[in-house]
């Protein structure tokens, strides 16, 4: 195939690929596969290491188990948290993850001492639950919205019509409110969660971000969120939570540790955990016990809680931790690549074992790329590159297989014929080196000829004559093509080869003097064989000469030959000839004997002058290599 051939080819297959690849990668198919990739990376590649000033207090098993046994069922009495919220009273915020969103059923005073001490406390922050369900929002509760709604214009993912808040009594006790309804993705794991919400006319923060917008820790600018001056980056207004893969990365105690810590405190004993532990830092109170389980796969755990899932969005924010996803234009420009880069390699190689091993180390690439940015804090689309790498090479496959591929079997199996398989490979690979037409190179033409044949054709049988021909020159040409030689044609008794063309090997007359020396030592055993079936021996003539000759297809529409012509294919025949002239059985050309590294005995004939030639050619006899004229005299 021409280079200009081949390049549009592998174009058109990118490009088709390419087309292909990017309209998959705009629709929902893929997008299950890189969920789970995504919890993949997540899982193996996220940091292990997380900051220590956020801590988790768990309502656990232990923690209710405790209180059982002084008499306090589930659900406590709202002054038991009391203790907890004193004994945080020095932290900078306290999340509490749990819902208060009716009246106590101890009674109206055990909501007001609880009241009292979060009003007394001011660092409570409490969720607030927004609902698409069909009711009415009480003055009360529209107030509360309207006072931690955020004031600057910005998109939210979800709209919701209604909500669920705190109840009256303590709506203005705590420092702060929003919201926890939290969709996960399609899978039901909670990959990504959204920072603000619509309901109604107001804006309403996440939990978490009430806390960071009155912090000043977190603003709106340009109708979007920044944390100081720095854009906090969204996927479809959404933030990618990066989670830390170990099993507990935060400092978790049990509410009834924290409690009975506050107990010895007042007594003067030496508590477990000391108070001032919790001073400048953020805590989250969550329910973590049997039954109590707020059960939400994440991407690094099938079991998981709400409460961590408000720490990791704590953790992402306030301390820049965040996975940053890269525009599509960077995945599209990396599926391009991959498209051309795989179309040309498969068209390019024809072995099998070849392309597989280069479809192995691209799809290793386009796993490794991903997940180096991914370490690095950033996502870009993960299944995307390998999907492109996969359509590429099946199309790029399967049209070299079905059209190239049997255009190249059929020139390998031809070439075969009269060239060596290593030739015919680099053909194959550098189609360019045979061009239409011929091309002028410097060749090393080769002539045998089978001595006294006619007549010996005469006396014998048109069989034995058929095979002593084909034993000749069928070891004759196996002799060629393993030393690079190619076979031109056979002319009769006569067999062509040359040396230059389509490869210059920069040893074309060593290799020819060598396959001549051989050709001689493999007649000695076809002689061997002639004797013992009664047939007569022969000898062979064998010429050499180097020069320029016009190398290429040459011929007519209808039939043509990969061939050499010109004057030193005529001098190469004419030494032939003059072997029975001078008695030898190698003649080679003064052009051959000065490139032959003086790897081989030659003696000098002399002068002969050849048919059509005014100026005579130095000519010499090859004898044999030296190498093995040294071994026979030791």
């Amino acid at each position: 195939m021409p280079f200009d051939a081949r390049i549009y080819k592998i174009i058109v297959l990118a490009a088709i690929s390419f087309i292909i690849s990017s309209i998959i990668f705009f629709t929902a198919i893929p997008d299950l596969f890189e969920l789970k990739a995504y919890d993949l990376f997540s899982r193996h590649l996220n940091p292990v290491k997380t900051s220590d000033d956020i801590i988790i207090i768990t309502v656990d098993q232990r923690s209710i188990d405790a209180m059982s046994k002084d008499g306090i069922t589930w659900p406590w009495p709202r002054q038991l948290y009391v203790p907890l919220i004193e004994y945080l009273a020095e932290a900078d915020a306290v999340f509490m993850d749990i819902f208060f969103t009716e009246p106590s059923s101890y009674g109206r005073q055990d909501d007001q001492i609880f009241a009292e001490s979060l009003k007394k406390a001011s660092n409570v922050y409490m969720p607030l639950f927004l609902t698409n369900k069909k009711q009415g929002i009480k003055d009360e509760d529209l107030l509360f919205i309207k006072r931690l709604a955020v004031k600057d214009k910005i998109t939210a993912a979800l709209s919701f019509s209604s909500a669920i808040t705190p109840v009256d009594i303590l709506k203005s006790s705590i420092a702060g409110s929003g919201n926890v309804t939290i969709p996960p993705d399609k899978d039901g794991v909670y990959r990504k969660i959204p920072l603000v919400f619509q309901c109604r006319e107001f804006t309403i923060p996440h939990f978490i971000l009430s806390y960071l917008i009155d912090k000043a820790k977190v603003n709106v600018k340009h109708g979007s969120l920044y944390r100081e001056d720095n854009r906090i980056p969204l996927l479809d207004e959404k933030l990618m939570l990066r989670y830390y893969r170990q099993d507990n990365p935060f400092q978790t105690f049990s509410a009834a540790e924290i409690i009975q810590s506050y107990l010895d405190s007042n007594a003067f004993r030496q508590p477990s955990v000391k108070k001032e532990y919790f001073r400048g830092k953020k805590v989250l109170i969550g329910l973590t016990a049997a039954g109590l389980y707020d059960l939400k796969p994440t991407s690094v755990s099938s079991i998981s809680t709400g409460v961590l899932i408000h720490a990791t969005t704590l953790d992402n924010i306030a301390n820049n931790n965040f996975i940053r996803p890269l525009n599509d234009l960077f995945v599209i420009l990396f599926m391009l690549c991959i498209s051309l880069f795989i179309s040309y390699s498969v068209l390019k190689n024809y072995s099998l074992y070849t392309n597989l091993a280069v479809f192995l180390v691209s799809l290793s690439v386009t796993i490794a790329i991903p997940a180096i940015v991914f370490r690095q804090g950033f996502y870009m689309n993960i299944v995307a590159p390998q999907l492109s790498l996969i359509i590429s090479f099946i199309l790029a496959a399967v049209y070299s297989y079905a059209v190239e591929g049997k255009e190249r079997r059929f020139i390998k199996k031809t070439f075969l014929q009269y060239m060596d398989k290593n030739i015919v490979e680099y053909i194959l690979r550098n189609p360019g080196l045979i061009k239409p037409g011929g091309q002028r190179r410097r060749v090393t033409v080769f002539f045998a000829d089978i001595a006294g044949f006619t007549s010996m054709a005469e006396k014998m049988s048109a069989e034995n004559t058929a095979r002593i021909l084909h034993a000749v020159l069928n070891s004759l040409t196996e002799v060629i093509i393993r030393n690079q030689g190619v076979i031109d044609k056979y002319i009769g008794d006569s067999i062509m080869a040359f040396w230059g063309a389509p490869i210059d090997t920069g040893k074309d007359e060593i290799y020819a003097c060598y396959a001549a020396v051989q050709c001689m030592e493999s007649l000695k055993e076809i002689n061997r064989k002639f004797r013992e079936d009664g047939l007569p021996e022969i000898a062979i003539r064998i010429g050499i000469h180097s020069g320029e000759a016009i190398v290429g297809n040459l011929g007519s529409d209808r039939l043509f030959d990969y061939t050499v012509v010109g004057d030193t294919v005529n001098i190469a025949s004419r030494l032939e000839s003059a072997n029975k002239l001078f008695k030898t059985h190698i003649i080679v050309s003064a052009e051959v004997a000065q490139r032959t590294d003086n790897l081989f005995v030659m003696r000098e004939l002399g002068l002969t002058e050849v048919k059509g030639k005014t100026v005579p050619v130095r000519v010499f006899e090859l004898v044999a290599e030296k190498e093995k004229v040294g071994h026979d005299k030791m």
